[in-house]
């Protein structure tokens, strides 16, 4: 008895790029998959794939203070309370009327009193807390009440600060410098390639970081008391450092037409 022929089986295989192997399996007609051949795109996809460059953009931005407070003293210690009342307001009025003539606005000064017994005499303190925003004027004012009222007054070395909304000011103007200088450099490296670059993507705060400045070595070993005003003021000086991540479109350069 012969034996009958089993049918001849065909196989349809679609090949594709070498690199596209091991992605995806490949269907034989028996339903049977064999690894490492996949489909290739076809051109509507291939054109629609999207090109991408990616970037990181640091930047660092400080900022001065921008408020300096002084704090003045006075005090009297009589036998008569009259006299102790009258000696302190005496140039606490000075003090206040100087502030005026020079612009300083009420709601930058605070004026707190004290006055108690001290054994067999009266005694009475004052203290004028001035918020400075422009330093020259500042100093200006020390001075003058320096010489104008010699020892009767302690005048307080000035504390410089950051209002929190110059902080949040310079936190943002960080960021968007580092965001300016990846679109930069993601402009410059489709322009080297002969690309034109696209839209964002992405954008992505991935790191800031903020300290205030420090004088050197040097000068941190004196006392704080010594510094001087612009010493102190870079002491005060916070920078800010910010780093992100964007991502870009990347199309190609689009051909002229020729001009009938």
């Amino acid at each position: 008895m012969s034996l009958q022929q089993a049918p001849q089986s065909r196989v349809f295989v679609e090949l594709v790029p070498w690199a596209d192997r091991g992605r995806e399996n490949y269907l034989l007609s028996g339903g049977e998959t064999l690894p490492g051949l996949r489909r290739p795109f076809s051109s509507a996809q291939a054109q629609t794939a999207t090109r991408e460059v990616h970037v990181s953009g640091t930047a660092e931005v400080s900022a001065t203070p921008d408020r300096a407070q002084v704090v003045v003293q006075m005090s009297s210690t009589k036998e008569a309370a009259v006299e102790a009342k009258k000696s302190v307001c005496r140039r606490l009025d000075y003090i206040t009327q100087t502030l005026q003539q020079q612009g300083v606005q009420s709601e930058n000064v605070t004026v707190t009193k004290d006055f108690q017994r001290v054994e067999n005499a009266y005694h009475m303190e004052a203290e004028v807390c001035i918020t400075f925003t422009e330093f020259g004027k500042m100093q200006n004012i020390c001075n003058f009440l320096v010489e104008k009222l010699d020892s009767s007054v302690v005048i307080s070395q000035p504390q410089f600060y950051h209002t929190p909304g110059s902080i949040e000011n310079l936190r943002r103007q960080a960021c968007l410098v580092a965001v300016e200088n990846a679109w930069r450099k993601a402009q410059e490296v489709c322009n080297l390639v002969g690309q034109t670059l696209g839209k964002p993507l992405l954008i992505k705060e991935e790191e800031m970081k903020e300290w205030e400045g420090q004088i050197d070595d040097h000068q941190s070993s004196r006392l704080s008391s010594s510094l001087t005003v612009q010493q102190k003021i870079k002491s005060a000086t916070i920078h800010a450092a910010c780093k992100v991540f964007i991502t870009f479109e990347v199309k190609g350069r689009e051909k002229k037409k020729n001009r009938i």
